[in-house]
């Protein structure tokens, strides 16, 4: 992974926090910085992943690689969601 490659999947996981938190059913009660660090680490390992699996340069827009980012993202979102709300409730 190039330096380029780690600026862009931070950039990328901007948009991936985001779609990960659509993409998890219900509401979730984490703040939106919290989605956002969650996204560009889901970005970032997301990247690793389709690089070790031979999909991350591809021709074109790399679909592969994006699915896996919000799948990731949606993961972190939906753990970290549980984790956040179950901490307020004593």
């Amino acid at each position: 992974m190039h330096i380029t490659g780690i600026i862009f999947a931070i950039i990328i996981g901007l948009v991936i926090g985001a779609l990960g938190r659509l993409v998890v059913p219900g509401r979730q009660h984490i703040p939106m910085w919290l989605t956002i660090v969650i996204g560009i680490v889901a970005a970032l390992i997301g990247t690793a992943i389709a690089g070790g699996l031979g999909v991350a340069d591809t021709n074109g827009v790399d679909w592969i690689e994006l699915v896996i980012q919000v799948a990731l993202a949606a993961a972190g979102v939906a753990l970290v969601s549980g984790m956040y709300g179950r901490r307020g409730v004593r």
